[in-house]
């Protein structure tokens, strides 16, 4: 088997990639390939160097892999590291990242041809090159951001360390509509919840949820300039192009979801989502003008009940956020994976991790105490 560098995914396939990639919008060549192709990458600092493995001209696996000149839009916070080995006068970017760029989703990161029968051969395979491409290219670190549980094994067998953390998800109960969700509940959330939706319904609003070529041109400008509105005002300058979400539907067919709100026939806020195969990944939310319990409803509510009506298990409402506890969320654990070359600094980051793991794991016991759910 040979391995290669490949700077852009149009060099392969893209029924041979979503093969490898499964249900997982979020990994599907469309989705990737788009931000590369719709300049969402390099303003932003993430330059594809994606790994292949290839048996003859039969790809096996792929790692994708992006060398990072900062750490935005990760959702694995490193900043600390970054300024500490470099105050101890090293350099820490350049550095390699294994991740969906701007998305905090639990995916594959070591994608392998189902049909394979060397499995383990291949993951050790890609796994071996991504420390040599970090070793041998000069870089800091290489950091592999929300693998999936079963993953781990691989990364810690070639001495990568094991970092973790906490989301926020709600689950499906094999619920028959949203008020059998909230019997689930205490009466006190119950009837928060209650108290919020009811609030939204008093001010006249009118709530659209469109899917796949539901949505049209129109819509996407719309959002997009929420979008924009919002990140600028929070954090700064946009990741996402509006040619990205224009050219979504026919690279995702089926998968986006706008949730649009509006008052006198006028849009003012809305919410992006994509649907999975089982889960319903919540991401940005922007609006012109703020309206009480608004962005709860259509980041939450609205997306439960969609969950609910489609039979889809889960509902993944983005990065942090203990406020979801109150409304049906729960903690669950994600990971991420970090291997640094330096060896010293390799040995005080990973007594970092692990001071941090046993904090945050008695943290998540403190958390699960404080759910919406009755216990009875």
């Amino acid at each position: 088997m040979r391995i290669t560098v490949l700077d852009s995914l149009a060099d392969i396939d893209p029924k041979v990639w979503d093969a490898m990639a499964g249900g997982d919008p979020f990994l599907k060549h469309g989705f990737l390939h788009g931000l590369e192709v719709t300049d969402c990458l390099a303003p932003q600092g993430w330059y594809p160097q994606h790994l292949a493995v290839y048996d003859d001209d039969v790809l096996r696996g792929a790692l994708p892999l992006y060398v990072r000149d900062n750490s935005y839009g990760e959702f694995v916070f490193d900043w600390s590291w970054a300024d500490a080995f470099e105050r101890a006068g090293g350099r820490y970017y350049p550095k390699l990242v294994t991740a969906i760029p701007f998305a905090p989703v639990t995916g594959r990161r070591l994608l392998i041809d189902p049909h394979a029968e060397d499995r383990a051969q291949i993951s050790e395979l890609m796994v071996g090159a991504g420390v040599r491409a970090c070793d041998d290219n000069g870089m800091s670190s290489w950091h592999c951001l929300f693998p999936e549980p079963d993953e781990l094994a691989s990364f810690e067998t070639a001495g990568l360390l094991t970092r973790l953390g906490c989301q926020y998800h709600w689950f499906n109960h094999d619920y028959t509509d949203f008020d059998d969700f909230l019997a689930a509940l205490t009466s006190k959330k119950r009837k928060q919840i209650k108290r919020e939706r009811r609030k939204v319904c008093e001010q006249d609003l009118e709530i659209e949820v469109l899917v796949g070529d539901d949505i049209k041109a129109d819509h996407w400008s719309i959002f997009h300039r929420f979008y924009c509105s919002t990140f600028y005002r929070k954090w700064g300058e946009p990741r996402l192009t509006e040619l990205f979400f224009q050219t979504l539907n026919e690279r995702l067919p089926g998968a986006p979801m706008l949730l649009l709100a509006s008052a006198g026939g006028e849009y003012f806020a809305g919410a992006f989502a994509l649907v999975g195969q089982d889960t319903l990944y919540g991401r940005h939310w922007g609006c012109s003008a703020s309206r009480d319990n608004l962005h709860f409803e259509l980041c939450y509510y609205q997306t439960i009940e969609y969950c609910i009506r489609h039979g889809l298990k889960r509902l993944d409402a983005g990065a942090q956020g203990e406020h979801k506890l109150a409304r049906g969320f729960i903690p669950v654990s994600t990971w991420s994976m970090h291997w640094i070359r330096d060896t010293g600094f390799r040995r005080a980051v990973g007594e970092f991790v692990n001071r941090e793991r046993q904090a945050l794991e008695q943290h998540m016991r403190m958390l699960e105490a404080h759910v919406a759910f009755r216990q009875d």
